[in-house]
């Protein structure tokens, strides 16, 4: 097993591609295509809408809202429809030093300008700054965590917050759940059928996964590498999906956008989703699950499964119905 001194993580999401000639292109063409998100948009170009109408709130440590990224004006109102920071109990997520995370974790999942894509480009966004950076000293921050999570809960009838990509991590090996002040709101979350996911860490850790993704009811998300069906980065038995990434902050912001992308296929086909799980959250990541590409993890022996967006919502319209 691989237990190295945690390494720097600069950035921690996949290189952006750069559009050129007018073309629209995927944020990046190689995890975009290891996890079928491109065959996905060209077959069902005319059955989904890729997130509109769904607002995913990113949870981070701030974001520079006068970004490129996050002035686009969509046909049906500006890509950013909310904010809020629980630090200071106010509306402006601007990072502060040593804040620098949150500016760019939502452009693998949501970025639609100049021409590059996100998975679910036509989505709102709700930026939240919840931290004062993304890399976490323990759980030190779970109160403004945990602040912004009510905040989710008390305003998703008003912006239809489906999806939360709760992007703090603590870099360490949790096997078991860490109690703390979120899991309740975590819980009434699921409850209301709310996407609650977050990255495992980035270290090569193969005893377990940085809180909060360890919780109950937030998704640990995990990686492959990029061009392999290997797992990489921090995984254990906790461990729910993994999502071809370079590191987990852009898989965790893969899934959140492909369980937006889920969601539609199950409305808009009427799927009966109660036979795969108590919850909305529960059933998509079952069908993630059953759907997903087998990863055999020689440093764990353990199984994990590999995103397939395309073969999930397949199943979706093509198996049972309400």
């Amino acid at each position: 097993m691989n237990q190295e001194t945690p390494k720097e993580e600069p950035v921690g999401i996949d290189k952006q591609a750069v559009a050129k000639s007018g073309k629209r292109i995927p944020f990046n063409e190689e995890s975009f295509t290891q996890i079928r998100v491109i065959e996905t948009w060209k077959k069902y170009a005319d059955k989904l809408s890729w997130g509109k109408g769904q607002c995913l709130a990113i949870l981070d440590d701030g974001c520079e809202l006068d970004a490129p990224q996050w002035q686009t004006k969509m046909e049906w109102g500006a890509k950013v429809i909310a904010t809020h920071n629980s630090i200071d109990g106010n509306d402006d997520p601007t990072p502060v030093p040593p804040g620098y995370h949150g500016t760019t974790v939502g452009n693998p999942s949501s970025i639609q300008h100049d021409g590059v894509l996100g998975v679910a480009y036509n989505n709102f966004v709700a930026h939240v700054r919840c931290v004062s950076q993304v890399h976490l000293q323990g759980q030190a921050e779970a109160g403004t965590i945990a602040r912004a999570l009510r905040w989710v809960l008390e305003n998703h009838s008003d912006y239809n917050i489906t999806t939360v990509n709760l992007s703090p991590l603590d870099d360490d090996r949790h096997s078991e759940p860490v109690s703390t002040e979120l899991d309740d709101v975590l819980c009434a979350l699921r409850q209301q059928g709310i996407w609650v996911s977050a990255p495992c860490g980035n270290h090569g850790f193969t005893d377990g996964i940085s809180w909060p993704a360890c919780q109950p009811h937030c998704f640990g998300i995990g990686a492959t590498t990029p061009g392999k069906h290997e797992a990489h980065l921090d995984r254990f038995t906790n461990t729910d999906l993994l999502v071809t990434a370079v590191a987990t902050s852009s898989s965790n912001a893969y899934a959140a956008a492909c369980s937006m992308i889920l969601r539609e296929a199950i409305e808009k086909n009427e799927y009966q989703w109660e036979s795969d799980g108590e919850t909305l959250p529960d059933a998509m990541m079952r069908i993630f699950q059953k759907t997903g590409v087998r990863v055999k993890d020689a440093d764990t022996n353990y199984d994990f499964r590999g995103l397939d967006l395309f073969a999930a919502v397949d199943h979706v319209f093509t198996e049972n119905r309400a």
